[in-house]
């Protein structure tokens, strides 16, 4: 991690990974995805109602990456029922493109990398459902 915003809630050293799922999504299912997540981490919690593990859903399209938050800020979107999304990086000229508010690990190059590979999975689905 590059940052030490959950250093406190679920201690260190934290572990970042990048799950990818092989069935297509709407995009209008971040709402319900943050939904699930955040009962995920609710059900896991420990005794004082802190969380073992922080799920960040987002939508990977060959445009944007876009994650689900529940804090609203200037940049972000409000999609209904307590969810807001974070435009994170956007694609451009071959590469993922940070932005001034990309959390500096989503900046980082390793993850780039990660969501690059899952952008070439996504595109040659693509080509095949045309």
């Amino acid at each position: 991690m590059e940052t030490s915003y959950y250093d406190r809630e679920l201690g260190v050293p934290i572990y970042r990974r990048v799950f990818s799922f092989e069935s297509l999504v709407p995009p209008d299912s971040l709402v319900e995805l943050k939904i699930k997540t955040n009962a995920l981490e609710e059900e896991f919690s420990d005794a004082q109602g802190r969380r073992l593990f922080n799920l960040d859903p987002g939508i990977l399209s060959l445009e944007r990456f876009v994650l689900a938050t529940g804090k609203e800020y200037t940049h972000r979107i409000y999609l209904g029922r307590g969810v807001w999304a974070d435009l994170t990086l956007i694609f451009q000229k071959g590469n993922w493109v940070s932005l001034p508010w990309t959390y500096p690990d989503y900046g980082g190059k390793r993850l780039k990398e990660i969501l690059f590979s899952i952008r070439e999975r996504y595109k040659e689905k693509l080509r095949k459902l045309r």
